[in-house]
């Protein structure tokens, strides 16, 4: 079994890719490997973030390790808040702020669409891969729903009805923008 640090300190996002990886991968987190740093995420796009973090930690290590950044993209607000999704609303990395400066700033436009983008930055033997998984859909007027974490309580991906804050982890797995990245980054190293 292929053994990857996973650099990150969100526990959901561990969560949400050892579900989608299954038992093929030994996913280690940072703290798991022993390492308790804050990599910043400084660049302005999401491919420069997940590269800066996957980078760092095999500067560190000299293993194998992938990482990820996230991001929301609204179509009416011209792509925001995007590659800042984590601290739209200040450096205080609030989801409730975050959520509540989107609705404002959403709320006289009548077009609600958006799309979650995920870009994996994979360092395998010493060489960085990039992976892309968009999800599309829309947002809501308000809140639905408690599970998820993010901005999970306000989109409806395209093809439901709920909010992935609605769903069982297992659900939103079903249109996870991550899943999609992950799918492809699986389909690359078993191909190997």
């Amino acid at each position: 079994m292929d053994t990857l640090i996973f650099a990150t300190n969100n526990q959901h996002k561990v969560d949400e890719i050892r579900l989608a990886l299954g038992s093929r991968f030994n996913i280690i987190t940072l703290k798991e490997a022993g390492i308790d740093i804050d990599i910043p995420e400084p660049h302005n796009t999401l491919e420069e973030n997940a590269s800066e973090k996957s980078k760092v930690i095999h500067d560190l290590t000299k293993k194998n390790c992938f990482s990820e950044d996230t991001g929301l993209e609204v179509e009416a607000l011209n792509g925001e808040p995007g590659v800042k999704s984590a601290r739209y609303a200040g450096e205080g990395r609030s989801f409730e702020n975050n959520i509540e400066k989107l609705l404002v700033n959403l709320k006289p436009h009548e077009n609600k669409n958006a799309r979650f983008r995920t870009v994996i930055s994979l360092i395998l033997d010493d060489k960085e891969y990039l992976f892309e998984g968009i999800c599309k859909g829309s947002i809501t007027a308000g809140k639905k729903g408690s599970n998820g974490f993010g901005y999970d309580a306000v989109f409806v991906p395209d093809e439901s009805e709920k909010t992935f804050a609605e769903m069982s982890m297992e659900e939103k797995s079903q249109y996870s923008h991550r899943k999609k990245a992950l799918e492809k980054l699986i389909f690359f190293i078993s191909s190997r």
